[in-house]
């Protein structure tokens, strides 16, 4: 499982001109499903999201996680994430879930991101989603479990 973790103080994902999902300060966190991922894996990204330090202490250094910080997190699944682009000039998804398990992880880790803090909002799993943020920093991160 993979996560694109992003340090942002304001996202948002769209669908159709619609909003569907947003954050104020806090975490966009765009999730890949990968083949061979279970719920296990799934709970440890999520540990490693919640708990990685990205956010400033009073004296400005990364030290503070999201749950410290009581920030927002935004889920957007992205199936391109496990894309194999070691060769050619054309990605290749085969590293890729299958949709139906891609989207079973994807509400499993939704619905214990759910528990585990206050502002979780989410794309929607298959769509066509329009995606803005502020970057805070910018501080990205390629966390894989």
């Amino acid at each position: 499982m993979i996560g694109l973790i992003q340090r942002v103080s304001q996202a948002q994902v769209a669908i159709d001109g619609v909003t569907v999902g947003q954050i104020d300060r806090g975490i966009l966190l765009l999730l890949g499903v990968e083949k061979a991922d279970t719920e296990a894996q799934a709970g440890r990204l999520l540990e490693r999201v919640l708990g990685y330090r990205i956010f400033p202490d009073a004296q400005g250094k990364m030290n503070l996680s999201l749950r410290e910080i009581n920030g927002g997190l935004l889920i957007v699944p992205q199936f391109t994430l496990p894309a194999d682009t070691r060769k050619g000039m054309r990605p290749s998804f085969t590293p890729a879930a299958p949709p139906a398990q891609g989207a079973a992880l994807f509400n499993y880790f939704t619905a214990q991101a759910r528990q585990q803090l206050l502002t979780v909002q989410t794309g929607v799993f298959a769509a066509d989603m329009q995606v803005s943020l502020i970057n805070d920093g910018p501080v990205t991160f390629w966390l894989q479990v």
